[in-house]
């Protein structure tokens, strides 16, 4: 009878262990198959990074920089771009709908997935100032540059500093033959946007103001 007691006894003692461990147990198993799965998506994310750092570098380096500013004439500066607008951008020269024979040729076999790593990395530039220009900007012209950016609200759009932000681009520091010829082709309707929104804005303001706007962004003051 002893031996019959012990042994359910013990059987008890090991179904009551079972049932209060494993919950536990379960928990455990969970938190590590959760840290085994963070752990796997941060090395390929590391490695996707990696991936299109290089790819950049091959394929995007000699016209915009390896830092992302680029020396070659109207063409654009991507430091400090965010990525969500570097993506917009990509797609739409995708899809031809934006004009550059340059990168229409470059982005038309890119897929979704170079679309985003190639954004995602663009997004990482930090901004690059330009270089020190050969003469001091002309204060009139800075003060009438700034008075046109808050009458047409571009400091109101791309931010007080003109960093930009989601799909809006910076454009501080910007190249000025590029600025010159992106307000120009919105304003002519040949420069397509994700939107009407720089079409609209700059649709009634005279040449030589749209050239004094791009003076005055081209030489805006950095941090």
């Amino acid at each position: 009878m002893r031996k019959a007691w012990a042994a359910r006894l013990a059987s008890c003692t090991a179904m009551l262990f079972l049932v209060a461990y494993a919950p536990h147990a379960g928990a455990q198993d969970k938190a590590r198959a959760a840290r085994a799965a963070a752990s796997a998506a941060a090395k390929a994310q590391q490695g996707t990074a990696a991936k299109y750092a290089q790819r950049f570098a091959a394929e995007c380096a000699a016209c915009h920089g390896a830092n992302g500013r680029s020396d070659m004439p109207l063409t654009p500066v991507l430091a400090g771009q965010p990525s969500l607008y570097a993506i917009t951008q990509l797609f739409l020269f995708r899809e031809a709908r934006r004009s550059s024979d340059a990168m229409n040729a470059v982005a038309k076999n890119l897929t979704d997935d170079d679309l985003r790593g190639f954004s995602d990395f663009i997004g990482t530039l930090p901004p690059v100032p330009a270089p020190p220009p050969a003469a001091s900007p002309d204060p009139a012209r800075m003060a009438k540059g700034r008075a046109l950016a808050e009458q047409h609200k571009c400091l109101a759009c791309h931010g007080p500093a003109l960093s930009g932000g989601q799909q809006v681009p910076r454009i501080a520091g910007q190249r000025e033959d590029y600025l010159k010829m992106t307000l120009r082709g919105f304003q002519g309707g040949t420069r397509a946007g994700y939107t009407q929104a720089m079409t609209a804005a700059v649709s009634h303001i005279p040449v030589d103001d749209l050239d004094t706007l791009a003076y005055f962004v081209a030489r805006f003051p950095q941090p």
